[in-house]
């Protein structure tokens, strides 16, 4: 049998130890492996250990890793980088191992003091980042600085670029109030500064770079807006591959750069075309119904969809289409209320048609009178799965389900982009607001002539003595779903499966990486 047979596969969580000082450079914890430990003995490396079948992920596998051997806990650590994962085979030790790497720092300078090594290292030191080599000289674990670089890309991209990727991820990650559209702009203007920022390098290297980039603003961003990011990103990617094609993989020049950086702003404008062209496609299906009808199109939406807002301020302008806009309040934030006013506002200025339209709001609990007897539904979308499921603001399942209950003719519509279609699986995990959100919407809501401190107290103490869960999103079945409007076409859930596919096999193509042996 050959030594190739007995290779076996395994899956490691690899934890880098950051320390910050404002008065002194980063610096990277690197720890030597016993002479107890099977393979690696006495090299330097970071924390490390196989994921498990009872990891739900390997950052849970990670985290338990670092308890392990460390003893530090979430009170003592930030995980504050994700890194790519790629394979490697050593014939040695029979293994391929699959790394998934990771970058911690410290919460304060007392947490160091904290770190108590397990039997699986004998001591650990501090090192410059930039100076972890893969050459011999650190007598370190295989792929060392390979593995170091995925989560401190400095190491790759240069100063430069390093701190316009360090400053907007961090803007991304503070950002909380922008929507998908918002958030994809902003990481796609970043990306456009750091892949202009420096000529003169080689066409391949730059490539790399840039893809590189890419993977972390869609990783290290903005959590459930993440897959809105990376498909823009791919757009973006595309003209790199069209510029080094174009070059046929010489150097990188300033006319390079700049005609990429105008490349990406006539990108970032078709993405701001995007909702009057969704617009354009609604229109014919609005113009429809009215024809078919003596009365107003009664429109029912929920939430604040930028979208389906712009959507509907576009059919207010259309002489000769009335409209009975129903939108439902969408507690604990109430973003219906405030779209509603909007709309309101909207219709009774200068750019709106005289043409007896109407918007009322409802509560919640009264979604099924805001259905009766409707025409339409529109949802926006934050995300749409690759089987058509749609992700949206809390409570769209059940006011779809409601509105189906209480208008048999009544037709379900999302109106998204293109890029909001998943081209990775969807996210498992529930994001949720601020609970306090959810305890003063309802404390606000049933408090009669209390002063504003005493409403404060009362929420302090009910967050402090009861669980309260606000998620923020929730998926709603493709099977619910009439059609889909994007820029381009109205959609039905086989064009949203088949485009999911296209952009998976995109994204694997840009994002591929080949295995290396030692």
């Amino acid at each position: 049998m050959s030594a190739k047979s007995n290779i076996v596969s395994r899956s490691v969580a690899s934890c880098f130890l950051f320390k910050f000082s404002a008065s002194a450079k980063p610096k990277v914890a690197l720890f030597r492996r016993s002479t107890k430990v099977k393979a690696y003995q006495q090299c330097l490396a970071p924390i490390s250990g196989s994921i498990e079948e009872t990891d739900k992920s390997p950052i849970a596998a990670v985290w338990r890793e670092i308890n392990e051997e460390t003893t530090l806990t979430p009170a003592n650590l930030n995980l504050f980088r994700r890194g790519k994962p790629y394979s490697f085979t050593d014939e040695k030790v029979g293994r391929v191992w699959t790394v998934h790497p990771f970058a911690f720092s410290l919460k304060s300078k007392d947490d160091e003091k904290k770190i108590q090594l397990d039997w699986e290292h004998e001591g650990f030191s501090w090192h410059d980042p930039l100076k972890v080599t893969d050459d011999g000289s650190l007598q370190g674990v295989p792929f060392l600085a390979k593995s170091l670089r995925r989560v401190w890309f400095d190491m790759d991209l240069g100063k430069a670029r390093g701190r316009i990727l360090r400053r907007g991820l961090e803007s991304l990650q503070k950002d909380d109030i922008s929507g998908a559209r918002q958030l994809a702009s902003k990481a796609l203007d970043i990306f456009r500064h750091l892949v202009t920022e420096v000529p003169g390098e080689d066409a391949e290297t730059w490539r790399y770079n840039a893809r590189s980039a890419a993977w972390h603003l869609w990783n290290n961003g903005c959590g459930s807006m993440d897959a809105v990011i990376l498909n823009t990103l791919v757009r973006g990617l595309r003209l790199i591959d069209d510029e080094v094609e174009r070059i046929k993989g010489g150097i990188i020049t300033q006319d390079s750069l700049a005609r990429i950086s105008q490349q990406f702003l006539e990108l970032e404008q078709k993405r701001d075309e995007a909702p009057e062209r969704i617009w354009q496609s609604l229109k014919p299906m609005l113009e429809d119904l009215a024809r078919n009808s003596s009365e107003p199109v009664k429109v029912v939406t929920l939430g604040a969809s930028s979208t389906v807002a712009w959507c509907l301020q576009r059919a207010l302008r259309v002489g000769g289409l009335s409209l009975d806009i129903r939108v439902v309040e969408s507690a604990p934030l109430f973003e219906g209320v405030s779209m509603a006013a909007e709309l309101a506002e909207f219709s009774h200025g200068s750019l709106a048609a005289t043409s007896g339209s109407r918007i009322t709001v409802y509560p919640d609990e009264s979604a099924v009178d805001a259905s009766s007897n409707a025409d339409i539904l529109l949802l926006g979308a934050d995300l749409i799965a690759g089987d058509g499921a749609v992700s949206n603001k809390l409570g769209s399942m059940l006011s779809v389900l409601r509105a189906r209950c209480a208008s048999s003719k009544m037709k379900v519509v999302v109106l998204a982009e293109l890029e909001k279609i998943l081209a990775v699986p969807e996210p498992t995990n529930e994001e949720e607001n601020d609970r306090l959100e959810l305890i003063k919407a309802r404390l606000l809501g049933n408090i009669r002539g209390d002063s504003a401190e005493a409403t404060f107290e009362m929420e302090s103490a009910v967050a402090q003595r009861s669980a309260a869960r606000n998620v923020e999103f929730e998926w709603v079945d493709p099977g619910l779903v009439d059609a889909y409007i994007s820029e381009d076409a109205v959609r039905g859930t086989e064009d949203i499966i088949r485009q999911a596919d296209i952009s998976r096999a995109e994204v694997e193509r840009l994002f591929a990486e080949p295995e290396t042996v030692v």
